[in-house]
């Protein structure tokens, strides 16, 4: 019988309040934390350090971002993805996608550890499964997978060699053998399976190659074993966990993004958490986040 770990609380971090917080990174080389508000639309810069908190507002609705290795972020916009240098405030286009049909955006977004970026799209009003899954290789941008409704929880093993995602609204996690030569996916299979309507949102992987989900509409993360079974459960304080990150100088912080669209005031008023960042002991650390290739994946750990 799994328990939840009802003695771990978080901490707030900030005043801040996202309408929608998605895709924490954590970087190593500035000692920071970056995510994305999908809806204010921007990206958040937070300095642990000193507690210094920066936003840059985005000219659309901005799904993730990556690091790159020239330190600047690679940033998912419903018609371009691009770079975003923080020291200037400059975005300069990178790769135009396929046109996207009206009202569909990108959404959650990894990098593989050879320096991919695999993303993916979705209809952001009706949720129809009009998505697709790609990946990005250098400056070539490749359709993987079409019909997905939510594109999330996409994750890599510390191997690199298993590959996660999850297309939310059907209430699964898979798993894929991963050719890190060729970004390639093999056969799909269900490692976990959700009851809503909680559904699996977005993922990481701690050191121990253990897969930690944020389950959105359930108020809880759940830690599963790379061959499914749920190792924990963490409560989380909001009804809308939406993606989770290992950060801080030894990576033993776990950052949670949550969601507060939609909620009227009555509920925000009884939520006060509801958006915001919040950080846990949860006694595992995670790995360094890899960094987008910008000529291409790099050839490591074959």
């Amino acid at each position: 019988m799994n328990t939840p770990l009802a003695n771990v609380r978080p901490a707030r971090v900030g005043t801040q309040r996202d309408i929608l917080g998605e895709s924490p990174l954590w970087d190593g080389r500035a000692n920071c934390l970056w995510w994305v508000d999908i809806r204010q639309p921007a990206i958040r810069r937070l300095d642990p350090a000193n507690g210094a908190l920066q936003s840059w507002p985005m000219p659309a609705l901005v799904g993730s971002i990556a690091l790159t290795e020239d330190d600047r972020l690679l940033v998912a916009l419903p018609q371009q993805i691009a770079l975003f240098d923080p020291h200037t405030g400059r975005l300069e286009a990178f790769v135009e996608p396929p046109p996207m049909p009206p009202d569909h955006r990108f959404n959650d977004g990894r990098c593989d550890r050879q320096g991919r970026f695999w993303v993916g799209s979705m209809h952001n009003i009706t949720r129809a499964p009009e998505g697709v899954l790609y990946c990005l290789e250098g400056t070539e941008l490749r359709p993987v997978r079409e019909g997905v409704c939510i594109p999330n929880s996409l994750a890599f093993s510390p191997d690199g060699r298993t590959m996660f995602f999850a297309d939310s609204l059907r209430y699964e996690l898979y798993a894929y053998d991963y050719d890190i030569a060729r970004g390639a996916m093999g056969p799909e299979r269900v490692i976990a399976t959700t009851v809503p309507p909680g559904f699996p949102d977005g993922s990481t992987v701690d050191a121990e190659g253990f897969l930690w989900n944020a389950e959105f509409n359930a108020a809880r993360l759940v830690r599963y074993a790379p061959d499914g079974r749920v190792d924990r459960i963490v409560p989380v304080p909001v009804p809308r966990p939406t993606c989770c990150a290992f950060g801080g100088p030894d990576l033993d912080v776990l950052y949670v993004t949550t969601a507060s669209q939609n909620m009227t005031p009555e509920e925000l008023e009884a939520q006060p958490l509801a958006g915001a960042l919040l950080a846990y002991d949860v006694g595992v650390r995670g790995l360094p986040e890899p960094r987008f290739s910008i000529s291409g994946p790099r050839n490591n750990n074959r």
